[in-house]
């Protein structure tokens, strides 16, 4: 007789999603889906508003990376306007993206998953959290901290706001750094990639402990996708769209964003709210790719700066050349702060970053255009159509979480698969099958740990309806 879990709401992501867990009449896993169950409509109410406001609007589509709809939204409007934006604007946007992505991934790796490493995945729940973590390891904890706000800080000198800075515009950047600003960034360099270096060498060590987390969470052949240089560094602002596989292999290359709808397809599905993106030569589900971190390591010859470099060449050396186990994000996510701290310090040290020329000006000349830019959580599109006078006709925005989505369904099953047998559910099971999820550190708007025990409810429902195994948590 088949069954079915239900885990309904996923604990520690913001959002609203659940997890189905389906059983066979042998009492193994069958399938899991990942449900994601809220709809927001955010492209549909951008339209009629002037393609100049959009960078402010689209940043408030999320609180944790709002500089990530910023910067793509303010590309598309070079586009535009057909400007070439000044070389300080554009390293000034690289410094804050640089920023963004050191803060968001110390808020993935010390906030939200560092208690289930270093509390235990079978630890209480009310407990396994950041407070947890502070009570066990104050001095990690405080580290986490203070390198988050080192991202955060670095936003608000530039665009005067930790959230939702409307600073880069079509064009450009409002205003430059400040030298007050600039000898801050350089006087906190040290520390943040202290507790950077630290952070690696522990997971480092932890690694062996979690052998069987890194064969069961997420591990599978797919593509990845991510920016790439021209001269195939990694990249988190400019250059070009490359695609690799599991085997190493260039699938494709020198992409541009003005043709995504050639090479990525959107299929959806009656029972999430969220699209599921694909690789179109493959067709789907075939064409299941990921993006993020893990991707940008995987496509990238190599980061570009001293120490980075390193670390991804011991990353490789580990895996054995391309990572494909999704449980590897959080290494990959410790990697590239190292990578952002490197590029911030190159950066304040640049002379152009502190000229006044931040933004070139122009109206309306071009009635459609891609913007593309890489997000903490992977790549993001925004795609414009406006009217002569700027208004905005239609949006679509692909958002790297979507992106991942086949993945993140592939992960749940395969966890499931191995640790569900029979009837009962384990804590640590679930935890296991949450974190999962949690690897990729979804933006529904953004995964997030919370205080005390969580709100679950899950329950095993026999084919006949019946409730054979309850658990809730209040």
């Amino acid at each position: 007789m088949s069954q079915t879990f239900v885990i309904d709401p996923v604990t520690r992501i913001e959002g609203h999603a659940k997890i189905s867990i389906f059983l066979d009449d042998a009492g193994e896993v069958s399938d899991a889906r990942f449900h994601v169950v809220e709809f927001r409509g955010f492209e549909k109410f951008c339209e009629g508003r002037p393609v100049f406001e959009m960078a402010g609007i689209t940043a408030r589509i999320c609180g944790i990376c709002p500089v990530s709809h910023l910067l793509a939204s303010a590309k598309t409007g070079d586009k535009i306007q057909a400007v070439k934006i000044p070389p300080a604007g554009e390293k000034l946007r690289r410094l804050m993206n640089l920023a963004q992505i050191a803060q968001s991934h110390a808020l993935s790796f010390f906030h939200l998953s560092s208690p289930d490493f270093l509390l235990g995945w079978d630890s209480d729940p009310a407990t396994r959290n950041v407070f947890g973590l502070i009570a066990a390891d104050p001095d990690l904890a405080r580290s986490g901290i203070r390198l988050r706000q080192f991202g955060q800080y670095i936003i608000e000198l530039l665009g005067a706001k930790k959230i939702h800075p409307a600073w880069a515009v079509p064009g450009g950047v409002r205003f430059p750094l400040s030298e007050e600003g600039r000898a801050w960034i350089r006087d906190r360099l040290p520390e943040s990639r202290a507790t950077t270096e630290k952070a690696l060498s522990l997971f480092k060590q932890l690694l062996d402990r979690f052998a069987t987390e890194v064969d069961t969470f997420g591990k599978f052949p797919s593509l990845f996708m991510g920016l790439v240089s021209k001269e195939g560094l990694w990249e988190h602002y400019g250059g070009h769209i490359r695609f690799k596989d599991s085997e190493g292999n260039i699938v494709a290359d020198g992409l541009s964003e003005d043709d995504y709808r050639d090479f990525l397809g959107e299929a959806v599905e009656p029972w999430s709210y969220l699209k599921f993106p694909y690789y179109k030569p493959l067709g789907y589900p075939q064409g299941i790719y990921r993006v993020g971190p893990l991707a940008r390591l995987n496509i990238c010859d190599r980061i570009g700066t001293p120490a980075a470099d390193r670390e991804l060449q011991e990353f490789r050396d580990r895996v054995g050349g391309i990572a494909t186990s999704s449980f590897l994000y959080h290494y990959a996510r410790l990697i590239e702060i190292l990578a952002a701290i490197e590029g911030i310090e190159q950066l304040v040290n640049d002379p152009d970053i502190m000229s006044k020329r931040t933004r070139a000006t122009s109206g309306i000349n071009q009635l459609e255009a891609v913007g593309v830019s890489e997000a903490p959580r992977g790549t993001l599109f925004h795609h414009y159509q406006v009217d002569e006078n700027g208004l905005i006709k239609k949006v679509n925005l692909i958002i790297a979480t979507g992106q991942n989505n086949l993945a993140m369904n592939q992960t749940v099953a395969q966890i499931a698969k191995h640790y569900i047998h029979g009837n009962e559910i384990p804590e640590g099971m679930l935890n296991r099958v949450e974190a999962g999820i949690r690897a990729f550190d979804p933006c529904l708007s953004c995964s997030t740990h919370a205080f005390g025990q969580m709100p679950l409810h899950i329950q095993l429902v026999g084919a006949s309806g019946q409730i054979l195994d309850e658990v809730r948590r209040d």
